[in-house]
């Protein structure tokens, strides 16, 4: 039995109002008493994706501007200066540097940059250094999160598709750099993206998470996800508490989550919550499902999404992304899947399979292998399975080039389709549009 003072603390609180909801979930959580004095503080929002072409949609993908500034606030109480907040946002231009400055302008992030001297940065514009985490791994983090004496953790409250929650440690992963992230799709079946993720908080300095749920996000990280207004903060002063609680509170069990379970072998610790002591709501009161996986259909035809195997789809194979597929090329797995969807007449396609990501093999007997990326063009470019294969080697793919194998293949996608890609949210989000509860007020700073 743990007796409760050796218990990690957790609060859940409903949120109600600016400043007041956040106050409560910190204070509940005691989550700012090892907050040195005068500390350099790094706080780490979650801007997973940013365009400049559409009103772009926030909520449930990105951490509301509101958490932001009321976190600021409470650390101004405390006489904290030194403020950092960073983040590095994926860009289909690695060299893009003005989508996340637009990030910043339009969260109103700059207003608090004037109000309260926060600074802020891209960490891709930023230093690097590698940490080696033990067990072989070593990944290279921003300098100015290390190097800080406090992190404060706020990411959305949501699933994954690939790692069924996407919380305070997965939302770590946007201080590596490219390479890094890449390293973390790997294809090793042991050191694969779990293994990789529970070892991210191995490094970090004393740290706050706060799970921004005012609205969360099911099948997400993205915004294809089923968006909803949930008004759930959870916080704690231990990552790894925080995280296996908002699962629950998102409907899964800590131990059915791969990096949380290896999270939990690395520290000796339980998944079953009996050392976590929740205070504020209860979980049950507060949980709801969410489902993280889209569903795929498997037959002795191949594999499809289910909506595109239930249109009579046919002589396609196009398999369930897997947990190699880095965040670049998953970017472009929707709009495909679209394309092929919209191309699709009646006829029966001459025997195709698309391959992603940086494991998979060709089934024997196809006509035509479409390998999408370098990666997974690497893994199978002499594989005598293939009859003819069209390859898109780039890292990422370029759309055109997407577009061109598909041609070659015989399946006419659409290119407007990426010729748009910046567009693409704005066609998800339409259906919260005036929707009363979808307030674009979370997202700016007055």
């Amino acid at each position: 039995m743990h007796n409760s003072s050796d218990k990690k603390l957790v609060s859940i609180v409903r949120y109600e109002k600016p400043l007041e909801s956040v106050r409560k979930a910190v204070e509940l959580a005691k989550g700012l008493k090892n907050l040195p004095a005068k500390a350099k503080v790094f706080i780490k929002p979650n801007i997973v994706f940013w365009t400049r072409t559409v009103p772009f949609p926030k909520w449930g993908v990105i951490t509301t501007s509101r958490v932001v500034e009321d976190m600021v606030i409470l650390l101004k109480e405390r006489g904290i200066d030194d403020i950092v907040i960073g983040e590095g946002s994926v860009t289909f231009n690695p060299k893009d540097k003005e989508t996340i400055a637009s990030a910043f302008e339009t969260l109103g992030y700059n207003i608090l940059g004037k109000r309260y001297g926060v600074k802020c940065i891209n960490v891709f514009e930023r230093p690097f250094e590698k940490v080696d985490l033990g067990e072989g791994v070593a990944l290279n983090f921003n300098a100015d999160m290390l190097h800080s004496d406090f992190v404060v953790d706020i990411p959305v409250l949501k699933t994954h598709a690939q790692t069924v929650v996407s919380l305070g440690i997965k939302n770590l992963k946007g201080t590596l750099d490219i390479k890094s992230r890449k390293k973390c799709h790997s294809a090793d079946q042991e050191k694969d993206l779990n293994y990789m993720i529970a070892k991210i908080p191995e490094m970090l300095p004393p740290c706050f998470t706060i799970l921004d749920g005012i609205y969360t996000n099911e099948r997400g990280p993205g915004f294809d996800g089923k968006i909803r207004r949930s008004n759930i903060l959870v916080a704690s002063s231990d990552i790894l508490s925080v995280d296996m609680v908002g699962a629950k509170v998102l409907g899964h069990e800590p131990s059915e989550v791969p990096y949380l379970t290896y999270a939990a072998q690395h520290s000796g610790r339980p998944t079953d919550l009996s050392d976590i002591e929740v205070v504020g709501e209860k979980i049950d009161d507060m949980a709801s499902p969410h489902e993280y996986a889209f569903p795929y259909a498997e037959d002795e035809d191949g594999s499809l999404p289910l909506p595109m195997k239930r249109m009579g789809i046919r002589g396609i194979s196009y398999r369930k992304y897997d947990l190699t597929m880095c965040t670049y090329c998953s970017f472009l797995n929707g709009p495909i899947l679209t394309g092929i969807a919209q191309a699709w007449k009646g006829e029966p396609w001459d025997e195709i399979e698309v391959l992603t990501g940086k494991a998979m093999k060709p089934t024997p007997g196809k006509k035509k292998t479409i390998l999408i990326g370098k990666c997974i063009y690497q893994a199978n470019k002499d594989n005598p399975d293939i009859q003819e294969m069209i390859a898109v080697k780039g890292c990422p793919p370029s759309t055109k080039q997407v577009v061109d194998a598909f041609h070659q293949a015989g399946i006419f996608l659409n290119p407007t389709i990426f010729e748009n890609m910046d567009n693409i949210p704005g066609f998800f989000m339409k259906k919260y549009k005036d929707r009363p509860e979808f307030d674009e007020a979370f997202f700016r700073v007055k």
